[in-house]
């Protein structure tokens, strides 16, 4: 049974003014503090750090069950380990932070705050690994990372100190393996995101643009509410470059000396950006009931003289949620029913359960789900039996919304002309048929003012390079990009 109310929400503001609504959902649903007096490094407050802990929790288990393990490696590397893979160091001279002093004696040897960890782990790699029957070695840890970003951060979204940094390291006896992790790896983040509800390209980085020290990169890439396509996972085929410099030797089934080949794949704290910024609307967070610190708020309807009845009824509600392991919390504060509602909204709680007295009467709940802000009533005898399939529910809503969102954000373009309109006009991301060459792809950016992905790795279509005509398969995605 459903009853009468608002249900279609709102997405005008969430749209239109993704910047500003995002620095107030994350200081008014309590996500984060951006006070703290370091430019680009934030607090996580409670809530939030809830909403973080189950979408690592999230990640844990794709890692485990597929056979890695988690290890936790230094923050501090000395300097000749981090200087010893010139083309990986090159990729990160700028961004680094240095520790000199210990007190106030100068080191001897610097040491680099770890931007990322290949120089950290690498080196305890070339002695943990010796024979073929070593490997593969996978290992992962979700750690923080310090980047000195000289561009506008953002939080959450362009940081200098990462705080949710998943990096897995992977050594493998051959260049098979190690190609086959990587679509492992690709399996993985395809399933982090299915379950997150955020949609996704996946794009080969032109050569120009992969990792530093990589062999090829692979990327997947969503799109924010503002139309800029956001970088959230990274895959990586170091093949036997850092083998090779950091002496990761092993002994190969025929007895030889061999360079072991290599793979690492990361997310950031971008993940939690999407998720939280991908399904919300003008009111505020529509999280997912997998990721919500508090799956269900119950509001009482307060009533003079049914006060002890409301309370009596709600504590059975309680029983049935305790008994399904729900996240749940009553609201027995002063506020009125309006602004608890408008409360709770904010920071996305997924289902609210109104008591009042008609409800405890008539052993009825009312209902509202947070994805679409519909009221319906059950009886109390089918809250056990429904509430999983609700949450399932809400979560389709979700993902559908997301998915229709990310598709409308798509164009095509066979002309320059074409792109540039598609550009400004619907942002998000362009595609277009694209030879390979740099020279075009240098001369497409500055056309169009935009990042290109890649060559997207799920598409093939015949057509002619928008910039040159040469036939090609390749379908490159461009995009303007945070």
């Amino acid at each position: 049974m459903k009853t009468k109310g608002k249900s279609r929400v709102e997405r005008e503001k969430w749209e239109s003014n993704f910047s500003e609504w995002f620095s107030s959902i994350l200081e008014q649903a309590e996500i984060l503090d951006i006070r703290y007096p370091i430019k680009g490094t934030y607090v996580w407050l409670p809530y939030g750090f809830k909403i973080r802990a189950k979408i690592i929790e999230i990640l844990r288990k794709l890692h485990d069950e597929t056979g890695h393990e988690e290890a936790l490696f230094p923050l501090l590397i000395p300097e000749h380990e981090f200087m010893k893979e010139a083309k990986h160091v090159k990729g990160f001279e700028d961004e680094v932070y240095w520790v000199t002093h210990g007190g106030l004696k100068e080191l001897d040897v610097k040491l680099a705050v770890r931007p990322t960890s290949e120089t950290a782990i690498y080196p305890m790699f070339a002695l943990w690994i010796r024979s073929h029957k070593d490997m593969p070695l996978k290992v992962y840890q979700v750690v923080n990372v310090f980047r000195y970003e000289t561009k506008a951060t953002k939080p959450l979204i362009r940081l200098r100190e990462i705080t949710t940094f998943k990096e897995a390291h992977t050594a493998h006896a051959s260049r098979e393996e190690a190609e086959a992790q990587v679509r492992e790896a690709i399996a993985i983040y395809k399933k982090l995101f299915e379950k997150l509800c955020i949609p996704y390209i996946i794009s080969r980085r032109p050569d120009w643009d992969k990792f530093p020290g990589a062999d090829y990169t692979i990327a997947f890439d969503t799109v924010l509410p503002d139309g800029k396509s956001l970088q959230i996972a990274t895959v990586h085929n170091l093949a036997q470059n850092f083998s090779k410099t950091f002496e990761i030797k092993f002994e190969n089934i025929e007895g030889r000396q061999e360079y072991a080949y290599q793979t690492c794949y990361g997310v950031s704290d971008r993940i939690i950006a999407s998720a939280l910024a991908l399904h919300g609307d003008d009111t505020g967070l529509c999280l997912l009931p997998s990721i919500a610190p508090i799956q269900v708020i119950i509001v009482p309807i307060p009533f003079e003289g049914a006060e002890e009845r409301i309370e009596s009824y709600i504590r059975e509600v309680e029983k049935i949620l305790e008994k399904k392991k729900i996240r749940y919390k009553a609201d027995f504060s002063e506020k009125t029913p309006g602004n608890k509602f408008y409360f709770w909204e904010r920071r996305g709680v997924p289902l609210r359960i109104e008591i009042g007295p008609k409800e405890a009467e008539n052993r009825e709940i009312t209902l509202a789900l947070r994805a679409t802000r519909e009221r319906r009533k059950i009886k109390f005898s089918e809250l056990e039996s429904k509430i999983e399939s609700i949450f399932s529910e809400i979560e389709e809503i979700i993902r559908k919304r997301a998915k229709e969102f990310f598709k409308s954000k798509i164009s095509y373009a066979s002309t320059i002309e074409e792109a540039k309109n598609a550009i400004e006009k619907n942002k998000g991301i362009v595609k277009a048929s694209w030879c390979g060459s740099e020279a075009c792809a240098e001369e497409l950016e500055k056309s169009l003012d935009a990042r290109l992905l890649g060559i997207d790795e799920n598409e093939k279509k015949e057509g002619a390079c928008i910039i040159c005509n040469a036939e090609t398969e390749n379908v490159l995605n461009i995009a303007r990009a945070y």
